[in-house]
């Protein structure tokens, strides 16, 4: 248990913190389902739309500290492949659902 002043201050703003990226975090995931929906669902339009909004929240976190840039370019990356290799197999006229998963 902290004693002193300045290390109870630091479990207060730790507890508020982790709240905060907790929350962050939920929102990323939040938002990474509503875009795999879309793009299940077929819809490009709405994909490519949700797409541009993960990317948003994705690069807003990183900024915060939450996750590292790293890894907010390695999620943007791996979902802009999968919509774009999910719009190849529609053009291709075929293989949709185990092509997306690449």
């Amino acid at each position: 248990m902290a004693h002193s002043i300045s290390a109870k201050k630091r479990i207060r703003q730790n507890i508020s913190r982790r709240a905060n990226n907790r929350a962050r975090k939920v929102q990323i995931k939040d938002q990474i389902k509503v875009f795999t929906a879309a793009l299940s669902g077929g819809d490009f339009t709405k994909a490519e739309t949700e797409l541009r909004q993960v990317v948003r929240r994705l690069d807003k976190v990183a900024a915060k500290g939450t996750i590292h840039k790293n890894t907010a370019a390695r999620k943007r990356s791996r979902l802009a492949r999968r919509l774009n290799v999910a719009r190849a197999a529609k053009a291709a006229g075929g293989a949709g659902t185990s092509a997306a998963k690449a």
